[in-house]
């Protein structure tokens, strides 16, 4: 259901609950494919949660869902263009969080490479995400 026009409130329409953009990182930066590999987060997410917001995000159009070639009983997730297109917003919040909490583990050449040159930062990231994703 959108709750307005508005560009914000559209983005927290798709990622704007406490789980899905740790979803996404753990995607797009950790190289998580597995539901078993994203329910092993730091922050511990419940099983019941993690699959609803994997439904939601695949829903969104954010997440695709497949059918482990090696293991039919598993599934693997990856990320869509239009979930690939949050990854500047990702760096965004890392950047935040480097530059606000004293106590945040970013990665420091992860914080020092999106200071320096964020595009090329992005692009590697892409690049890294099409190898996992053998595209």
């Amino acid at each position: 259901m959108r709750r307005s026009d508005c560009p914000i409130s559209n983005v927290l329409d798709h990622v704007g609950d406490r789980w899905s953009l740790l979803v996404i990182r753990d995607i797009a930066l950790y190289g998580k494919r597995s539901f078993t590999e994203l329910l092993d987060s730091a922050e511990h997410v419940a099983t019941n949660v993690l699959t609803d917001r994997l439904r939601r995000l695949e829903q969104t159009g954010l997440l695709t869902r497949t059918r482990d070639s090696g293991d039919a009983r598993k599934n693997i997730y990856r990320l869509t263009q239009r979930g690939r297109d949050l990854l500047p917003i990702l760096i965004e919040m890392i950047l935040w969080s480097a530059r606000h909490d004293p106590q945040t583990n970013a990665p420091p050449e992860l914080v020092r490479r999106a200071q320096t040159d964020r595009n090329a930062l992005i692009a590697d990231l892409q690049a890294r995400i099409d190898a996992v994703d053998g595209r």
